[in-house]
């Protein structure tokens, strides 16, 4: 038997004591009060039916031609990122939305220069990435010997991976895996290393970041699997020598979240839903994470235009400064009262839902997949299924992805705030049994453009960005008039909500720490 919640024990007579307005606080005392199923019901369909692909993709190629008058991106705490931001909040305003803006500091980060060049014994360039907050080179690089780190389940976590003094002025090639990548560089600096390269463990790029603006202890960047494991090969028949040259120019600066509501609706049982607004700055952000951005505003507008009475509070979010670190949601969760926190119900968020090698996934709320991470909050597992059921429904395929911790969940989940969501894939590669399913190609990332300059308009599968609108609508629908499918734990009067978190830390979205 599930728990009830606190807060949702007296539906039937709270239904019928007040039934809340969208645009305005209240109506007649004398309202009858509805059916929430059906209501849920009524208003489910109702925004399926309307927002779609064709009105979302009008905001994208607004946030492309924002990028194109911005250095070609919209990153947090640039004048492409506050554009964005004004047109979400304008239009949000003009719907009739309580819209603010939520301010917070941020370090701001700009790659410089990222090359990492093999000048013996066999010449050649590797591509690498800067890991966020890293140190930086001298201007020009460095030039030294590469030394990869012993493989085992924690490489290059532990001051013992690392000789006396086989890495006193060298470069460190160290495996991704078992810690941080925080940790990893801040032990290879210890044991006298000049520059960390690290090489993923799976396929795909190595995107990633330091976690801290203080973390960096020497100059980081992240390598594929394959490049990796060919220099360690290389390096164990004898010296391979590298120069490396990693910069970023990193300073403080302002950026904001944009937050809407319903004016009606009861506050202690808010519906949250948010999707990531800045994109990285190496390329304009349509898909990592516009198309989250864009159906999430589209779904918003649409509900504002039925003048819908929702009886509880609805309220979207568009974060900033999640290609940082999660910055945006950090921010705004940490300032939450416990009361406030009490009061949201369930967060839902969507990043990257248009990949055009996509994959439809759904966030494993219950953790039935038994991959990583646990389970997320109580309520989490009722998140999932309500997404999987509608998909169902509709005869779109799909599987479950690992609350990793990527996204602007994360700080959600940490406060036992239910949550779920879907992703259609970022730098991981699809697999023969997904090509089969989804369609698109085997043995290619899901999004080649992640992080790059590429992710712009014609980075769009339409019929990706199309489902996941259609759940969007589904879920404000249904849970704008009834939370009975959601449950969070009973707590005694003036104590904290809790549930069952992953016990893992939280990383960036698509940029790992780990």
């Amino acid at each position: 038997m599930t728990a009830t919640p606190r807060r949702l024990l007296a539906i039937a007579a709270a239904t019928a004591l007040a039934t809340p307005l969208l645009l305005s606080a209240s109506s007649p005392a004398t309202a009858r009060p509805a059916d929430p199923a059906k209501e849920a019901s009524r208003l489910a369909k109702k925004l399926v039916r309307e927002a779609g692909a064709k009105g979302a993709y009008r905001h994208l190629e607004k946030f492309q031609s924002i990028a194109d008058s911005h250095n070609g991106h919209r990153a947090a705490g640039t004048p492409g990122h506050d554009a964005s931001a004004t047109y979400v909040h304008d239009l949000l305003k003009k719907a009739g939305y309580q819209v603010s803006y939520d301010t917070f500091e941020i370090t701001y980060i700009e790659t410089l220069a990222e090359k990492l060049s093999v000048t013996a014994p066999t010449p050649r360039d590797v591509t690498i990435s800067a890991l966020s907050y890293t140190k930086s080179t001298p201007e020009g690089g460095i030039k030294a010997d590469l030394v990869p780190v012993p493989v085992d389940a924690t490489t290059g976590c532990e001051p013992g991976d690392y000789a006396s003094g086989a890495f006193t002025g060298k470069i460190a090639l160290i495996q991704r895996g078992g810690c941080t990548f925080a940790d990893k560089q801040k032990q290879a600096g210890a044991a006298g290393a000049v520059g960390a390269v690290i090489y993923n463990n799976t396929e795909g790029a190595l995107n990633g970041t330091l976690g801290d603006p203080n973390a960096g202890v020497i100059p980081t960047g992240g390598i594929t699997k394959a490049e990796g494991e060919a220099l360690a090969a290389e390096a164990g028949k004898g010296p391979v020598t590298v120069s490396l040259d990693i910069r970023q120019l990193q300073e403080q600066r302002q950026t904001r979240n944009v937050v809407a509501e319903t004016r009606g609706g009861r506050a202690d049982r808010t519906v949250m839903l948010g999707s990531h607004l800045d994109s990285v700055t190496q390329g304009p952000g349509i898909n990592d994470n516009g198309s989250g951005s864009a159906g999430l505003l589209e779904v918003a507008l649409q509900l504002a235009k039925t003048h819908e009475k929702p009886a509880n509070k609805v309220r979207f979010a568009w974060w900033s400064a999640e290609e940082l670190g999660l910055l945006g949601a950090e921010a705004y969760v940490k300032d939450l009262t416990a009361e406030q926190r009490e009061d949201i119900a369930l967060y839902l968020n969507f990043d990257m839902i248009a990949s055009p090698n996509y994959a439809q996934f759904v966030y494993d709320g219950d953790n039935s997949d038994g991959v990583g991470s646990g389970p997320g909050p109580e309520g989490s597992a009722q998140l999932e299924k309500g997404i999987t059921d509608f998909l169902d429904s509709r005869n779109v395929p799909h599987e479950g992805t690992d609350f990793d911790g990527r996204s602007d969940y994360g700080p959600f989940i940490e406060v036992g705030i239910p949550s779920g969501g879907t992703f259609t894939g970022a730098e991981g590669t699809k697999t023969e049994a997904q090509a089969k399913k989804y369609g698109g190609e085997a043995g290619v990332a899901y999004d080649k453009c992640y992080h790059a300059a590429c992710d712009d308009l014609s980075n769009i599968n339409k019929k990706a960005l199309d489902i996941n609108i259609d759940v969007i609508a589904n879920a404000v629908g249904t849970y704008a008039h009834d939370l009975r499918p959601v449950t969070r734990p009973v707590t005694e009067p003036g104590l904290k909500t809790t549930g069952s978190t992953s016990g893992t830390p939280h990383a960036h979205g698509h940029q790992p720490r780990s």
